[in-house]
Order: structure tokens, then C-alpha cells, then sequence
């Protein structure tokens, strides 16, 4: 029932609000009796710690910074909400300036560590079989592996050839890193060319990422090279995230389109 819906809602805020503050608790506690290096000891002002805090806000408040809020830096990867960086780049279909090329579409980008490798292969072919399931729910397919463009065009022969078809929307060529380091797959001490490098070289640029209309980051999945990905979840969380960006609404566990929902505690009763 809609009541019943409400409440679940209400319950798994509250949850998640408790894991939180227990969190804050924390750190305030172990922020109170802290030393530096030098034997001072950091205290936090009034043993208040900000209920959404961070590894870094819990370094910033005990004074500690360098090595661990640099190590966030470098290994931070790009989080739901952040604004999906532009760019521009040589595709198999031209040469691309993102924000220009999706426009106001949903976006999938899904990248691999090199051509011509096994997983890789039967992800492309079969993401070419299922685009017409993107194109009617309005999202654009965007591939990105880590050679040229000239390498894609070759591959995409093999793709065919083991998979009855050969990716039908365009592939970047990240021959310089520059996506990947952009997008934060690969730290910048990467270099700057794909020569020499091996897939183990790349094993992070095994993402899935869905960009909204806003081009805010909507989702992320990393995933090793060993495992392939499950495109059908891809498409069920895309219908997820369209359906909640129109309504006030949340998906439970395991749904699929045309299931029930849950009713978000913001709703009143009047307008559930």
C-alpha cells in the first residue's frame, strides 16, 4: 500500500542517517585525543564533526593533511553528482566535442583497458546488438579504449567476426590517455601514450558510467577485466534513474519497469 511504501522510505532514510551520525561519532572520538608528529594534541572544536563527513574533513579537523589528502586526490574517482568533464577527441565516427556530440541526451560511456582483448570483444558486439534498447529510451552509446582509432577500426573486424556484429556507435581513441586520466581511470603519472602499455597496464579503465541530460554523473561501475558486464543491469538502472529524475519516486531491490515503487517521504499523502 502507499502507507506502507511511505514508511519503508522513511525507514531506510532513517538508516542511513544513523549509519552516518554513528560515523561522525567516530571520528569526533578519535579526533578529541589525536596527536600530531610534534606531540600536540588536536582537539575538534565543541567535539562537532559535520554529519555527512569525510576521511578528508576528519584529517582537516585533527590537522593532519599531505600524504592521506593527497592520496584522496590522486585515487578519488569521479563520484555520482559530479559534472562529467568535456572533452574532445577522435572517435570512429570523427572527431568529438562531448557536451556538442550528446546534447541533451542521456549518455552511456563504457570503456575498455586495450583493443583486442577476449571480455572486451563480446561487451562491444553485444552492446551493438542491444542499442536499439538505448536509442528508444533516448541514450547515446559512447566506447572508449585505450589505442587509436585505426587500432578500433581493426578490432571492430574481429568484433564482428566473434560476435555477429561490430559496434554501431562510436569508439574513442585514448592513444594519449588524456579520457581515461580526465575521467580518473588512470592516475596522471600514467604518461601520456598508449605504446607499450599492456591491459594489465590499464586493468582501472573498466568502467560504466551513465550521464544525465544535466551531465551529471548518474552511476558508475568499475568492473575487472576478468568479468563481463551485464548489460541487461545497465538498462534496468537506466530505466531506474528516468524514472526517478521525472518523479518523486524510488526503485526497490530488484525492480524492473512496470513494478511498484517506492513513494519518497518528501510526498504527502494527499499527492501519493
Amino acid at each position: 500500500s502507499t502507507s506502507c511504501q511511505r514508511e519503508l522510505g522513511r525507514e531506510l532514510i532513517r538508516h542511513l542517517d544513523d549509519e552516518q551520525d554513528l560515523v561522525a561519532a567516530c571520528c569526533s572520538s578519535a579526533a578529541s585525543g589525536r596527536r600530531s608528529a610534534t606531540g600536540e594534541t588536536h582537539h575538534a572544536d565543541a567535539g562537532v564533526m559535520p554529519a555527512r563527513a569525510s576521511a578528508v574533513d576528519y584529517h582537516q579537523m585533527i590537522g593532519y593533511s599531505g600524504a592521506v589528502t593527497n592520496h584522496r586526490e590522486q585515487t578519488m574517482a569521479l563520484q555520482i553528482n559530479d559534472t562529467a568533464p568535456d572533452f574532445e577527441a577522435e572517435t570512429t565516427a570523427g572527431r568529438i566535442r562531448f557536451y556538442d556530440w550528446v546534447g541533451d541526451s542521456w549518455c552511456v560511456i563504457f570503456s575498455h583497458p586495450k583493443d583486442f582483448t577476449p571480455v572486451c570483444t563480446t561487451e562491444l558486439g553485444y552492446m551493438a546488438k542491444i542499442k536499439p534498447e538505448f536509442d528508444k529510451r533516448g541514450c547515446k552509446i559512447l566506447g572508449l579504449s585505450v589505442d587509436s582509432v585505426d587500432d578500433h577500426k581493426r578490432w571492430s573486424q574481429d568484433i564482428a567476426e566473434a560476435t555477429g556484429a561490430a559496434p554501431n556507435y562510436p569508439m574513442i581513441g585514448d592513444s594519449d590517455l588524456k579520457v581515461a586520466k580526465l575521467y580518473q581511470m588512470l592516475p596522471a603519472s600514467a604518461g601520456d601514450s598508449a605504446a607499450g602499455r599492456t591491459p594489465a597496464d590499464n586493468a582501472t579503465v573498466r568502467n560504466v558510467y551513465i550521464i544525465g541530460p544535466d551531465k551529471k554523473i548518474k552511476l558508475v561501475i568499475s568492473y575487472p577485466m576478468s568479468t563481463g558486464r551485464n548489460f541487461a543491469e545497465i538498462l534496468r538502472a537506466l530505466d531506474s534513474l528516468q524514472l526517478t529524475a521525472k518523479h518523486q519516486v524510488a526503485t526497490p531491490v530488484n525492480w524492473e519497469q512496470g513494478d511498484d515503487v517506492i513513494i519518497v517521504p518528501s510526498v504527502s499523502d494527499d499527492a501519493a
